[in-house]
């Protein structure tokens, strides 16, 4: 779950990235992705790999982003989760086990690669960026975190003529995530209650942020 968080948290962070002056082809591209950008709408496949090289069944779905801090990301296929960002609190809802985890998102979210979407002074802040060059027709930039105990060694970003193509990032135990992106739609008008999750009725509801139950006027 962690591992998602990471993933849209960097997202995130070029949705309300302003221009700049680019360095390289890479951060050209990301400039020109993220400039104006208040939300986002896409499709996802995720494949892990291990230490060894061998890869894990890949799993897709859609995403949903909007600035400055709200997102939902569905995996559709193998099995089904349901993550989303309100802007104060992640809920991650696994249907098979009928369970609910909820986590206060600040915590979640610092130092994530994916923060580069939604605030460029973050990119410079809280990561070394490096060129990386052209790879499998796209331009790579890589984000090193300045963290004291990073919960990644680096994240690579590749950006096509449309924008953000592919992620890769890998973990401290030397797995790698690879994410391809697709089906972009720039600032769409997407329904608030898409960022509003309410636990189904009976589900498990655990983790550590507080969570309000609200009982239902009798008439």
């Amino acid at each position: 779950m962690k591992r998602i968080i990471l993933i849209l948290s960097a997202v995130m962070l070029t949705l309300s990235l302003s221009a700049q002056a680019a360095t390289g082809p890479a951060r050209a591209r990301l400039d020109t992705f993220a400039q104006n950008l208040h939300s986002l709408t896409g499709h996802f496949s995720q494949t892990l790999i291990d230490i060894n090289g061998h890869g894990s069944k890949t799993s897709a779905g859609t995403l949903a982003l909007q600035s400055p801090r709200q997102f939902r990301w569905e995996t559709l296929t193998p099995y089904k989760q349901t993550i989303v960002a309100d802007g104060s609190r992640v809920w991650v809802y696994d249907p098979e086990l009928d369970q609910v985890t909820v986590r206060i998102q600040s915590a979640e979210e610092a130092h994530s690669p994916l923060t580069v979407l939604t605030d460029v002074s973050q990119l410079d802040r809280n990561f070394k960026v490096a060129e990386r060059g052209e790879r499998d027709g796209l331009q790579w930039l890589r984000l090193t975190s300045t963290a004291k105990d990073p919960q990644f060694d680096y994240a690579d970003l590749g950006f096509d003529a449309n924008g953000l193509a592919r992620m890769s990032f890998r973990d401290q135990l030397g797995s790698t995530t690879d994410i391809r992106f697709s089906d972009w739609q720039r600032n769409v008008a997407i329904p608030p209650s898409t960022f509003n999750f309410v636990p189904p009725p009976g589900a498990d509801v655990i983790g550590d942020a507080p969570v309000i139950n609200v009982q239902p006027l009798k008439d």
